[in-house]
């Protein structure tokens, strides 16, 4: 499929039927919907939304609800480099509302995934059939996305993830 075949993300996390897994491996994310929510937390050390029903979340917090609700495992790895960069000690902060909407989170650090084959993209992976394939630039805003059904990259994406999350340390045990 092409990059215009994507469906809708809530379309395709409501597709979910047993299993929805994130797997995220950059150090910076530079996305505009964050940045002033980045900015603030740079400047005082403290994540500003942390309310799981507050507007910030209201696109993501009830979706997440709704496809636990329904009996689907969301899992979300992150292997990052340390010691951590001032984004990944937002996200780490910013974890709890993940947390309190039904998501697993666990994090790798990257010197214990030199031995996994790793695909070169963050992506989600869906019920072990499909995956999406997110794109940044170098700078790490939003470059584009893919959708990727080829049993051979599923397969491949799916033993790396299970391999990160089995490493992988458990949000409440994880400091930064």
């Amino acid at each position: 499929m092409s990059q215009n075949d994507v469906p809708d993300f809530a379309a395709l996390l409501r597709s979910a039927e047993r299993s929805a897994a994130h797997l995220e491996m950059r150090d910076v994310y530079a996305v505009g919907d964050e940045a002033e929510d980045f900015a603030r937390f740079r400047r005082t050390g403290v994540h500003p939304d942390l309310d799981p029903d507050s507007a910030g979340w209201s696109g993501w917090v009830p979706l997440v609800r709704e496809t636990v609700t329904r009996g689907v495992q969301m899992r979300r790895a992150r292997i990052v480099s340390e010691p951590v960069t001032d984004y990944i000690r937002f996200e780490h902060a910013g974890t709890a509302v993940n947390l309190a909407a039904g998501e697993q989170v666990r994090w790798l650090p990257r010197r214990m995934a030199s031995d996994i084959a790793l695909p070169g993209n963050d992506l989600w992976l869906i019920d072990e059939r499909l995956v999406l394939f997110h794109w940044f630039t170098g700078d790490g805003d939003w470059a584009g996305h893919e959708f990727n059904e080829d049993p051979a990259v599923v397969k491949m994406v799916t033993a790396a993830f299970e391999t990160v999350w089995e490493r992988a340390v458990p949000h409440e045990h994880f400091a930064v």
